[in-house]
Formats: C-alpha cells, sequence, structure tokens
C-alpha cells in the first residue's frame, strides 16, 4: 500500500509539473559600447534568435538621448524620427536560424555616450520581454503626393489588430484615420516636412514608418530641367581639352555653364565676351555666332547659364554697391547673350551677406525662371558655418542646385564625422554629400560634382560607373561602400562635370555613361 500511494503522488506531481506554463524562449538584442573616442563613439547591436524557430526578420528601435546623434550605421538599414530610431535587416540578410545571432554597428556623436533607451525587438523589449502585448504591426512604407500647401500619404495596411493610424510630425499628431492615407494641409509652399505613420489598438501604438516629402511651388528656377539632370561646363578658353564651338554640346548635357564671366576694375561687375583665342582655335566665332548658338541650345530643351569666377576668377562682392553692380551686370549680359542664370564658382572667397543680397536683387529683376547654382569646393561645404554653405542656406528659397566640386581636396570628412575619406571613391561622394543633405539642403538642390576623365583635375578622377553608384546609394541606399547614408535621398538632383571640353577629350565617356543612368532614376 505505501509503494503504491507513493507513486500515486509521483504520477500526480507529473502532471501538475505538465499543466505549469514552460517560459516561452524569446529573440533578444544586446547594445555595446564599442568605443569612445571623446568626439564620437562606435556602437554594436546584436539579435540574437533564441526560439526554435527561424527569425524572417528583424526591427530594432530605441531612442538617443537629447544631443546625440548616429549620422551611419552598416549591417542594417536606418531609419531616424527625431531621437528615435529603427534598424532593419539589410535585404541581403538570410532568416535567423534558431541560435542564431546577427550583428550591426553604427557611429554616433558627440563622445561620452551614456547608452540607448527603450530599445524594442519586433515590437518586444530587446531583453525578451513583452511589451505592449497585441499592438498591431508597423505600417507599410508610405508614398506621397504633393501640392503648393498638401501632402498626402498612403501606407501600406498594418498587421494584426488595427483601430486605426496616427500621423506624427515629431510628438505632434497631425492625422487620425482609419483608412491607410491622410492628407496634411495648410503648409506653405516649398517646405520639407517628415511624418512618421503608427498604427494603434487599445493595446498601444506600432512601430513607427517614416516618410519625408516637400511640398510644390519650390523657385528656384528649375524651368524645364529634368528630375534628375547633367551639367556640364564649357570652356570660353584654351587649353589641353578639345575646343569646342558651344553648338557642338550634344544632347546628353541638359544643362551649360559658360566658363566664365570676368571681373573689372569695378567691385562687382561681371563682363563676357567670346575669348579671342578660343575664336581662333576653333575656326573663328564671333560674339553673334555665340548668341545664336545659345539660343539654338534652347530650341534643343537646354540651359545655358554664366559661370562666374573659377580657379583665376577676381570677382568680388563684398558690400552693397558691390551687390548691385553684380545683380545689374548680370542681367545685362543675360538680356545680351541669352543666359538663364548663373553659376556661383568664386574659388578666392565669398562674402555669403552680400551675395546672397546681389542674388536675390538678380531674382527681382530676371523673375522666378532664373536659374542659380553653385560649385563650391569640397572644403567650402564641410559645415554650415562656412560661406558657401551661409549663403545656399540663405538663398535656399530660390536656389536651383549645388554641385560640389569633389575633386582636387584630398581626403575629407564625411557627415559621420567618423574618418577623413579617400577622394576619387564612392564613399567620398556620398559621405561628403551627406554633410548637405543632413544639413539644410532639399536633396533636389544638391548635385555631385566630378571631373570628366584624365587631365581634368589633379585629383578626384573617378570612372563614370562610380559615380552612377554614388548616386544609386545617395537615392536607394544600394551600391554604396563603407559608408551607408542615414537615409535615402530619392530626390537627388543629378551631376555635374568639369568639364564637356574633358569630356569631349576623353571620348565622350562621362556623359554617355552618367546620363543614361540618370533617365533611370526614379
Amino acid at each position: 500500500m505505501r509503494l503504491r500511494a507513493i507513486l500515486l503522488t509521483l504520477a500526480t506531481l507529473a502532471l501538475g509539473l505538465q499543466a505549469l506554463p514552460a517560459h516561452a524562449a524569446a529573440a533578444t538584442a544586446t547594445f555595446v559600447k564599442v568605443s569612445d573616442w571623446g568626439s564620437g563613439f562606435e556602437g554594436k547591436v546584436t539579435v540574437t534568435n533564441g526560439t526554435t524557430t527561424a527569425l524572417p526578420s528583424w526591427n530594432v528601435q530605441f531612442d538617443l538621448p537629447a544631443g546625440f546623434t548616429i549620422p551611419s550605421a552598416w549591417d542594417a538599414v536606418m531609419t531616424r524620427n527625431g531621437q528615435h530610431y529603427t534598424f532593419t535587416n539589410p535585404s541581403w540578410a538570410a532568416p535567423l536560424a534558431p541560435g542564431a545571432s546577427a550583428s550591426f554597428g553604427f557611429n554616433g556623436s558627440p563622445g561620452n555616450f551614456p547608452g540607448i533607451t527603450g530599445c524594442t525587438l519586433n515590437g518586444a523589449s530587446c531583453g525578451g520581454g513583452t511589451t505592449n502585448p497585441g499592438v498591431p504591426g508597423a505600417p507599410g512604407a508610405v508614398g506621397s503626393t504633393t501640392t503648393g500647401s498638401s501632402i498626402t500619404l498612403t501606407w501600406g495596411a498594418a498587421t494584426g489588430t488595427v483601430t486605426g493610424y496616427r500621423v506624427y510630425e515629431g510628438t505632434a499628431v497631425k492625422a487620425t484615420t482609419t483608412a491607410t492615407t491622410a492628407t496634411i494641409g495648410g503648409l506653405a509652399a516649398c517646405q520639407t516636412h517628415t511624418y512618421t505613420v503608427k498604427a494603434y489598438n487599445a493595446q498601444g501604438e506600432s512601430p513607427g514608418q517614416d516618410a519625408t516629402a516637400t511640398t510644390t511651388g519650390c523657385t528656384g528656377g528649375d524651368g524645364t530641367l529634368p528630375r534628375h539632370f547633367l551639367t556640364g561646363y564649357w570652356h570660353n578658353f584654351v587649353n589641353p581639352a578639345v575646343e569646342l564651338k558651344l553648338s557642338a554640346v550634344p544632347d546628353e548635357y541638359d544643362l551649360v555653364a559658360v566658363a566664365f564671366g570676368e571681373a573689372t576694375s569695378t567691385a562687382g561687375e561681371v563682363v563676357f565676351s567670346v575669348d579671342p583665342g578660343l575664336a581662333t582655335a576653333v575656326g573663328g566665332y564671333t560674339d553673334a555666332q555665340f548668341r545664336a548658338d545659345v539660343q539654338a541650345l534652347h530650341q534643343r530643351g537646354k540651359k545655358v547659364i554664366l559661370s562666374v569666377g573659377g580657379e583665376a576668377g577676381r570677382v568680388q562682392v563684398a558690400g552693397a554697391a558691390a551687390a548691385t553692380r553684380f545683380a545689374d551686370s548680370v542681367y545685362a549680359l543675360m538680356q545680351s547673350y541669352g543666359f538663364d542664370g548663373v553659376d556661383i564658382d568664386l574659388e578666392n572667397g565669398l562674402n555669403a551677406t552680400y551675395m546672397a543680397q546681389a542674388l536675390r536683387s538678380l531674382r527681382a529683376k530676371a523673375g522666378s525662371g532664373l536659374i542659380i547654382t553653385m560649385a563650391p569646393q569640397t572644403i567650402d561645404m564641410q559645415s554650415t558655418g562656412m560661406e558657401y554653405f551661409k549663403l545656399a542656406l540663405s538663398i535656399k528659397d530660390i536656389l536651383t542646385v549645388v554641385h560640389t566640386q569633389f575633386y582636387n581636396s584630398g581626403s575629407m570628412l564625411g557627415c559621420d564625422q567618423a574618418q577623413a575619406y579617400t577622394q576619387g571613391t564612392v564613399n567620398f561622394m556620398t559621405a561628403l554629400a551627406c554633410i548637405q543633405l543632413e544639413n539644410g539642403l532639399r536633396p533636389d538642390q544638391v548635385a555631385l560634382g566630378l571631373p570628366a576623365g584624365p587631365g581634368a583635375a589633379g585629383g578626384g578622377i573617378v570612372a563614370p560607373s562610380l559615380v552612377n553608384q554614388a548616386l544609386d546609394c545617395l537615392a536607394k541606399r544600394t551600391g554604396c561602400g563603407t559608408f551607408v547614408p542615414p537615409r535615402a535621398y530619392p530626390d537627388i538632383r543629378g551631376a555635374m562635370t568639369w568639364s564637356i571640353n574633358w569630356d569631349a577629350s576623353n571620348n565622350w565617356s562621362f556623359s554617355k555613361t552618367v546620363k543614361p543612368h540618370l533617365q533611370g532614376m526614379p
């Protein structure tokens, strides 16, 4: 009897143990600060699949303390909304097998980083505990259409039980809807807004899905320029490159910058005429023939602008009187020769205050069709405190495009401030363009300026295919080098080359490679 009682007791205990809920295995994400050098830090997050089934994808989100940023990451796709960052597995990553791990890293600034907060993995705590159980999944990718006063967002439906969707701008709710679309109205023309769409139900909100859009009505003088276009400089002088009449510019070029308008002894005054040496080299070329060629390019759908400055240029606009003289003289040249605008290529100093005054005066004379471009050197766009950068931001409402010269500079810091990138590489072009894209200029105001081939520059010459690769990296975050921009910029404007003449000297390799790629961009 005693043995039977013991056996019954053990059997009952076993049944009781089976009825207890097992501790569910979970996927986890852990953060470590790899290094910290005072002005920046490197972080690493490891996602571990502690479940018994493959993890098809992962979504890690966390917040940074105020004042800290993450400019670049690797082995993950990064998006940002204020201090909230989202990292998802890259498209090439395979499902994470049970027990397997995957890591991604990032550089941040400044240093002395205290750590991340609010970390979630696929909507649950990074430590494996559930946060907001039963919340919907994230909405699908957000698309946008715009008018001069509104932005309409459309997104994919979230998974799970969805009561509705909230559209945030920062922490402010701009719209609440049960549909998968919302329109935010009452906006000013030519303004860029970043929104976050979240699904919600009684249990809480889903992870967010971000989108950035710009209202129409920008008055940067685009005219009939394509969404993505190619700019080339045409030499009004003789050098080792092929000498060309303006009529010989091929159709691959959308915008032709005539180099250069020259200074006079009167501060701010700009003059132009066909260079006698060039006229002799091409078998004769008069100002009248040049004017006719400008009109012929117009008939082919091209735009022609006058570039002011250059390496040897001495145009100076350092006072109110010089600003007025600049505007008056450039406008007179536009009327005389048919130029559609002006390019600022002053490589010997620039006063942002008075040049902005000059360009606004010129705009008042020429109207909203005025094209204004800038060709700063890389050093001129390293920070918003530089005069060129200050000028670009101060005339952002009327600026067409900045095509920075990504050459003749040596190695330079990119927007991640992590290392000096070597010129002539995809990393150099993308990391330096990122500085402008993340510090106030719209993507449609940023283009990549590169030499057309051997002979065109002393350094930074790249294969045209690398220019295409850099454009894809910026527009789609594909084809990048080790630097991956913090977000995609599908409106990146295009490319510029120095010069059309050097392109001719190199069998038109630049224009015939880059222009078709620009036409194929979204």
